[in-house]
Parts: structure tokens; sequence; C-alpha cells
């Protein structure tokens, strides 16, 4: 869907081959960093895989931004991966911030966040043929809402998760009992 203009750009291939090296990177290495196994047993593996992980989230993510920018599909597609690219970024470095801080259960939760944009990659390719076959939508239609769809259901329910009834309490208010 590229026009040969944006093909030949080099800053779209640098940041179109930067995203797709790192992403699946940060993909294969980031479940390995929730087994408690691991962490209690080999806590310098767990360390050098979380820093591989937070290495190729904030490459991918820093290269997935600039690739959002020619992205089919105009502002609003354009918008909503840019938005995953930055919320991606921003977990990523409070997981990482926290964890250097000694703020373990933070950085656990931030960890949780960033992990599940990390499967953005995996539920836009879930959804993108569902839309289009199912729903009968065009590819571009389709990329639209996959652009906000592939990632921000992911992060309402990682942060149900690692927030809660707490988060659910502060989001309807206080509890009468």
């Amino acid at each position: 869907m590229k026009t040969p203009e944006v093909l030949n750009d080099w800053l779209f291939r640098l940041a179109f081959y930067g995203h797709v090296i790192f992403g699946p990177i940060a993909l294969i290495t980031g479940p390995f960093q929730f087994s408690p196994k691991l962490r209690q047993q080999r806590l310098t593996l767990h360390r050098n895989l979380g820093k591989i992980y937070v290495a190729a989230c904030l490459l991918s993510g820093v290269a997935g931004f600039v690739a959002a920018q020619y992205t089919p599909g105009g502002w609003v597609t354009q918008l909503g991966f840019s938005g995953l690219a930055v919320s991606w970024l921003f977990t990523t470095t409070r997981a990482w911030t926290s964890i250097r801080r000694k703020q373990v259960e933070a950085h656990r939760r931030w960890m949780i966040l960033s992990f599940s944009l990390t499967l953005a990659a995996v539920t836009l390719r879930m959804y993108l043929p569902l839309l289009q076959g199912v729903g009968g939508l065009s590819f571009i239609e389709s990329y639209r809402i996959v652009g906000w769809l592939c990632w921000v259901p992911n992060l309402a329910v990682a942060g149900i998760w690692v927030w809660g009834k707490k988060w659910i309490g502060h989001v309807t208010g206080p509890s009468r009992k």
C-alpha cells in the first residue's frame, strides 16, 4: 500500500526495518520476564533479558513512531499508531526507571502495561483479517480501525489487571457501604 516515493524514502526504510527487527525481539523476550521461577532462580538472566526487552521496545517504539507517519489511512491511522508508539515508549521507560529506583511493584505494573502494548503486533494481525473478512471492510477502512483496536483494548485490560478494584473505584468514585 506504499507509494514508490515512500518505499524509496531512506527515513521510512530505516524506521520500517528498525521496527520489524526490534519489535519481534521484544515479543520473544517479553513473556520470559513474567516467569516467577526465572526471577527467583535465575535473577541475572531475568535482568539481562529485561535489558534486551527494554532496548528492543525503545528502538522499535521510536522506529514505529516514525513509520506511523507513513502509514496508509490518513491522519486517523497515523494518530492511532503514533499513540501506540508513544504509549509503548512511556510505559517501558516507566518500568525501567521504576526498577532502577528499586520500586519492584511499580516496575511489575509498568512492565505488564508495556507488554500489553508489545502484544499490539499480535492483536493487529488478529483483527485486521477479521475486519476485512467477517466485517467486509476494505483494507484502508480496517486499517484505520485496527490502528486503535490493536492496542487500546490491550492497554485497558492490562490497566484493570494491574490496578484492579483500586483503579475501578477511582474511576467510578468512592463506594457506598
